[in-house]
């Protein structure tokens, strides 16, 4: 059933093969036996990738099923074991509605997991994911997703915060070129280029080195610095933020190694999917 879901979504057993870490005829060879034990085709397959057949489409909602209730009971037995427990790397508002619900949801379905938290600053994107700090990580794209899987849970518009002062702050709305005279936040050398570039409008800027959100905004404060950030938070009244029209949304997403089959994590990514969808 793993296999099947994981080609199911990758829609290419090339990636599929590769998201379970493993060659592709055993994957091809599973896949088949699964199609003569349903007594039907699973896929139409072309040489650009496959397609679920409906009788496929119809499987893999009860796959899902199947593998949540298997994960749920490999939790409970480990709980019951003692010790069992998930690290959680978090980088975002912690006030936000999404988080609190998937925490509550969380708690209600796995009471006796020990869910560690590991705030992280701007630096890491991943929040330790890939220093294996964590398992699995709940923050905002885009960055590196080489080795991993990648769920979008929601997207936000991004605005420019700026001084409440500043002349531009009394606009509607701004464009990146609005502001390409201006000084921007940095991050600490070695971080994910990707990131960087997000969070600099796909362009090379000049500014002060920041690693957590309170420097972003002190940098505002006492030197006119400009940066970007989701709208919807809450800021300092000195402080507004004007929505950028021609900056693409800031994902919130879900992170956590390829072919990891832990099932505290898989729990983790449904539940978070649930939740935010509210």
């Amino acid at each position: 059933m793993r296999y099947f879901v994981a080609v199911a979504e990758e829609l290419h057993f090339g990636r599929a093969a590769a998201r379970l870490h493993m060659s592709q005829p055993p994957l091809s060879r599973a896949i088949k036996q699964l199609e003569g034990e349903v007594g039907a085709l699973l896929f139409v397959r072309t040489p650009a990738g496959v397609t679920l057949t409906p009788v496929g489409a119809v499987l893999l909602d009860e796959a899902r099923a199947l593998l949540a209730q298997a994960d749920r009971v490999r939790a409970r037995v480990s709980a019951a074991a003692g010790g069992a427990s998930i690290t959680v790397g978090i980088l975002g508002d912690s006030t936000d509605p999404g988080a609190n619900r998937l925490a509550e949801a969380y708690r209600r379905r796995h009471p006796d997991i020990d869910v560690r938290i590991r705030d992280t600053d701007l630096t890491d994107p991943t929040c330790g994911l890939r220093a294996g700090l964590v398992d699995v990580a709940l923050t905002r794209a885009p960055f590196d997703e080489t080795a991993l899987t990648v769920r979008e849970l929601r997207s936000d518009p991004v605005g420019v915060v700026l001084r409440a002062d500043d002349p531009l702050a009394a606009r509607e709305r701004l464009r990146l070129a609005d502001l390409s005279d201006r000084r921007w936040f940095q991050f600490p050398q070695g971080t994910d280029p990707v990131w960087q570039a997000y969070w600099n409008g796909g362009e090379p800027r000049e500014g002060p080195v920041v690693r957590v959100v309170q420097e972003c905004l002190q940098a505002v404060r006492w030197n006119g610095t400009v940066g970007l950030a989701p709208l919807g938070h809450d800021l300092p009244a000195e402080l507004a933020a004007v929505p950028l029209i021609d900056m693409p949304p800031s994902r919130v997403v879900a992170v956590w190694n390829k072919g990891d089959m832990n099932p505290l994590v898989r729990s983790f990514i449904e539940i978070a999917t649930a939740a935010y969808r509210r």
